[in-house]
């Protein structure tokens, strides 16, 4: 949950959503329906994938710009409300926590309060337009009855099957296209700039400026889905070029195509500078505000400044990925600027500009005053990006009772449940379920930890340096989401376990060596390891969902932070547990949802 802030309107809004990689895809204002009567100027949508017609994440634009609904307080009398905006006759159902995904832009409603009988969702109580302290992870969707309010023209548009990942400027990314319920790359041979514009267009941009090959912008993961595309130019999607479909013995994910799009002029990069830093990378940021006129240079209170903070500074600058977000910059001289003219700025990572995230708006509030205490950048054209290999999690789960008298270390490192401490010890034992991780770095970038070697905290009993704090948060929940058990890394040793073939290793913990993840490498933790686990001896049988999130507080900066999770279906009898299902990012499908239904030892989706 993020502070309570005041969301500053800007000009670039319609262009973000046009322009962020994570919400290409979807339709274009033109294409979206249109507004009904009583609803203000307001136009409502579903999407999201997978999903039917009548259901999805509930978008709203509102003065030009597509943002969504936190699902705090939402309650099915809003779903009837927003269904009937949308031309359904009533909601048969809600969802929670971004189950057709996480939408991009605003967070336009919060704590929305319906009593169902409203004629548009302008008369619900909420925290007012624009404010909230959601993230697009808790994004609230419809379920709508099947039948249309009459007179209502069906003009519900599913998103047209192509999205960019990976890139640091909107526009540009890795092309990734959606088959059979699965996306997946595209092999980069014969890829060319003809190809290259039909996907520009087809995402909302004029063409391509530059078709990129041997994944320039990152490796996918899953499927290859296409090779050799030859397109004219002229087609309305790129499904409509000829195309071969390949085996995974064609390519590889080393060869995944990309784009660079044309992008309309916007100024954005007139309003931000660094000044101070050793090159042009890096520094104290200034933004620029005020009218004509009346424009001024000012400093950002470092306050809650982070990676993601960064990521729209660097984005904005035109300077790639946010290597760091600094929260003081004393060491940078600012010359004559000594004036902080925005505080509180917290962004989704998605922004065009900083204009455009959460901040106080003209009330300047900062905790540390001075000029040291403003935030910096330092910038880089490549990023590391973390991936779990979620079919070794499932295929390594398993239940073990094991002693309190082995746990002793765990406790140190706070990986056990807090009734823990309450347990006799050395007698009795704790229930955890066990899993192996496997974490590979696919992107540009080496993975290293943030802090330096003078802060890493030796750990006596498993005898090895920690150099992250939280590493990978694992998480049993229920199905509407609620937490029942966690585990986390407290902190981490970080290394190269195996790498590619063509790759060497670079780092490893023992003897106080270096600590990261080399690009083309995976760090693995056995399932028989200390703390590789979540402690469930309180958890009642039942049907849940597995979680594991890695790098969760955005500690260390990524290509692609929407692959960092992964969910897997799981049913606890009380002494057995059956993991399956296990999938990075997207909402589960309605196809794994009825394998789930068929699961070994379960007749039903109830808890027990």
């Amino acid at each position: 949950m993020r502070p309570v802030s005041i969301w500053q309107r800007s000009p670039w809004g319609l262009l973000l959503c046009l322009l962020c990689s994570s919400c290409l895809g979807s339709p274009s204002p033109s294409t979206a329906p249109e507004k009904r009567a009583g609803s203000q100027g307001l136009r409502f949508r579903l999407a999201g994938f997978p999903r039917k017609p009548f259901e999805g994440r509930v978008e709203i634009q509102r003065a030009g710009e597509w943002g969504t609904i936190c699902d705090d307080d939402f309650t099915l009398q809003a779903a009837h409300v927003l269904c009937r905006e949308l031309g359904f006759t009533e909601a048969t159902g809600w969802t929670h926590s971004a189950k057709y995904g996480p939408g991009t832009g605003r967070i336009w409603l919060d704590n929305l309060s319906c009593s169902g009988t409203e004629q548009s969702v302008t008369e619900c109580a909420s925290r007012g337009w624009g404010n909230s302290d959601c993230t697009h992870d808790e994004d609230a969707g419809v379920i709508c009855k099947d039948q249309r309010l009459p007179g209502f023209s069906d003009s519900n548009v599913i998103e047209t099957r192509v999205r960019l990942k990976g890139g640091a400027h909107p526009g540009e990314g890795r092309v990734e296209v959606l088959k059979a319920s699965t996306w997946g790359t595209i092999c980069d041979r014969k890829w060319d700039l003809q190809a290259a514009s039909v996907v520009c267009r087809e995402l909302g941009f004029g063409s391509a400026r530059e078709a990129l090959s041997g994944a320039r912008m990152g490796q996918g993961m899953g499927a290859i889905h296409l090779s050799e595309v030859r397109c004219s130019g002229q087609e309305p999607s790129l499904w409509r070029c000829p195309h071969k479909n390949i085996t995974a013995e064609d390519c590889s994910h080393s060869q995944d195509a990309g784009v660079r799009c044309n992008l309309p002029y916007t100024g954005v990069e007139t309003k931000i500078r660094l000044s101070g830093g050793r090159s042009q990378h890096e520094g104290r940021v200034e933004v620029q505000i005020g009218g004509p006129g009346s424009l001024r240079w000012g400093l950002i209170c470092g306050d809650d400044w982070g990676t993601l903070e960064a990521m729209v500074a660097c984005r904005q600058l035109g300077l790639g990925y946010a290597n760091h977000g600094l929260q003081e910059t004393w060491y940078w001289d600012s010359g004559n600027i000594t004036e902080v003219v925005m505080s509180g700025v917290r962004c989704t990572g998605s922004e065009l500009s900083l204009d455009q995230c959460a901040h106080h708006g003209t009330h300047i509030a900062c905790k540390r005053t001075g000029t040291r205490f403003t935030a910096g950048v330092i910038c880089s054209e490549t990023a590391s990006d973390l991936l779990l290999h979620s079919a070794l999690v499932q295929e390594t789960a398993y239940i073990e009772d094991r002693p309190l008298h082995m746990l002793y270390c765990a406790a140190e490192e706070n990986c056990l449940a807090r009734s823990a401490r309450s347990a006799n010890w050395p007698y009795g034992h704790r229930r955890l379920l066990r899993f192996s991780s496997q974490i590979h770095n696919l992107g540009r970038a080496d993975f290293r930890p943030k802090a330096g070697r003078h802060s890493w905290v030796w750990h006596e009993c498993h005898g090895h340096y920690h150099s992250m704090d939280i590493f990978t948060h694992y998480d049993i929940l229920t199905p509407n989401g609620t937490k029942v058990a966690e585990g986390h890394k407290a902190s981490f040793c970080l290394e190269d376990t195996e790498c590619q073939e063509d790759v060497s290793k670079r780092y490893e913990c023992a003897n106080f060596g270096e600590q990261g993840i080399t690009v083309g490498c995976w760090d693995l933790y056995r399932h028989d390891i200390d703390c590789q686990w979540i402690d469930i001896t309180d958890v009642k049988p039942g049907n849940y969902i597995l979680q594991v999130v890695i790098n969760p507080n955005f500690e260390v900066a990524e290509s692609d932070f929407t692959n960092n999770a992964m969910k897997c279906n799981c049913k606890y009898d009380g002494h057995r547990i059956w993991v399956h299902n296990c999938h990075i990012g997207d909402a589960f499908s309605e196809e794994a949802n009825r394998k789930f239904e068929r699961y070994p030892g379960q007749t039903s989706n109830q808890v027990i």
